[in-house]
C-alpha cells in the first residue's frame, strides 16, 4: 500500500481566518522584509538584562523605574546610531555596560562600586544627565 501524501489533499497550509491574496503580492510594513519574523523585530527593540546584570542589580539593591528604563533605551538607540557595539551608560550614580547590538545590559555598578573601577571592552560611553 502506498503512503498517503498530504500535499495532494492539502496543497497549501490552511490557516484559519487568512485568505490567499488575490493579486499575488503581499504588502509589507515599512522596514520589514519577508524574512523578518515578529520575534526578531521585537528583539530589536526589547531591552534585556543578562543574569549577571540581574544579580548585580539585586546585590546592590538597584531598581530601575519606567523613567530610567526609557532613558536607558534612548541611550542605547543613540549609541547604536553612532555605530557603538559595547557601551558604558552613566546614569545618576549608576554605570551600566550594554551590548548595543543585542540591547542587553551586561553588568551594573552603583556609585560606591564605581570608585577606582576600570571598564573594559567598551567602544563608547553615553552620559545621561537628566
Amino acid at each position: 500500500m502506498a503512503a498517503l501524501d498530504n500535499r495532494i489533499l492539502y496543497p497549501q497550509p490552511l490557516i484559519p481566518g487568512v485568505s490567499k491574496p488575490s493579486s499575488g503580492s503581499i504588502s509589507q510594513p515599512a522596514g520589514q522584509t519577508s524574512g523578518d519574523s515578529f520575534q526578531k523585530i521585537l528583539d530589536q527593540k526589547t531591552l534585556k538584562f543578562s543574569s549577571h546584570a540581574l544579580q548585580r542589580l539585586a546585590q546592590r539593591n538597584i531598581s530601575l523605574g519606567e523613567t530610567e528604563l526609557s532613558k536607558l533605551n534612548e541611550a542605547i538607540d543613540k549609541a547604536g546610531r553612532k555605530g557603538s557595539k559595547e557601551s558604558l551608560i552613566l546614569m545618576k550614580d549608576l554605570a551600566l555596560v550594554v551590548s548595543v547590538k543585542n540591547r542587553t545590559v551586561i553588568t551594573a555598578v552603583d556609585g560606591n562600586a564605581m570608585r577606582d573601577n576600570v571598564f573594559t571592552n567598551i567602544d563608547s560611553a553615553v552620559v545621561i544627565t537628566e
